[in-house]
């Protein structure tokens, strides 16, 4: 009996300080939220590791959040490299976060090494409805333009962010071959 070995994939979070990376790697991980008064900044770089089946198919995921501070630019720059995915986040109740998306994929395209890197942009703080500046269609139409998965999430609620992992995977599974065999 042969046993198949499991696809490690590499994925990277990133986009501006304070849009909920972090959290959404919390809820996706472990299920859980950390109020904003137990929680604090990336520094650097966090990392964890998860499995996933999507499709059928069994897949490691080596997940890095990276800081979304301007000082900590030099060091994340290095976990583009052999990427298969990246999951870029911006806040939808707050304009800059949304405004700076473009400075995100510009890093993603001079450090990635890959020209196959699938993409997803997440709106994260979709339970915030009240506070909302940044509109459903315009982070659709961004996403579009970049190639990119678009989804909208709460890591406070739990809402798009097991979806958003799995379509992601989905597409580098599809994109690497790993459910050919």
């Amino acid at each position: 009996m042969s046993h198949t070995p499991v696809p490690t994939l590499k994925v990277v979070l990133i986009g501006s300080s304070s849009v909920g990376k972090s959290s959404l790697l919390l809820r996706f991980t472990d299920d859980e939220f950390a109020p904003p008064e137990e929680s604090s900044a990336t520094i650097g770089i966090d990392y964890k590791l998860k499995n996933i089946t999507v499709g059928g198919k069994q897949f490691k995921l080596n997940i890095f959040d990276t800081a979304g501070q301007e000082r900590y630019r030099a060091i994340t720059g290095s976990y583009y490299r052999g990427i298969q995915g990246v999951i870029v986040v911006y806040d939808v109740t707050s304009r800059a976060s949304f405004d700076a998306l473009p400075g995100w994929f510009s890093e993603l395209e001079t450090f990635s090494t890959s020209p196959d890197v699938v993409k997803c942009v997440i709106g994260n703080k979709v339970d915030k409805e009240f506070s909302r500046v940044v509109s459903t269609q315009e982070g659709k139409t961004f996403a579009h333009d970049q190639g990119a998965i678009f989804v909208e999430a709460s890591a406070k609620k739990g809402v798009g962010v097991q979806g958003a992992f799995d379509d992601l995977v989905n597409q580098v599974g599809t994109a690497t071959g790993a459910y050919r065999g």
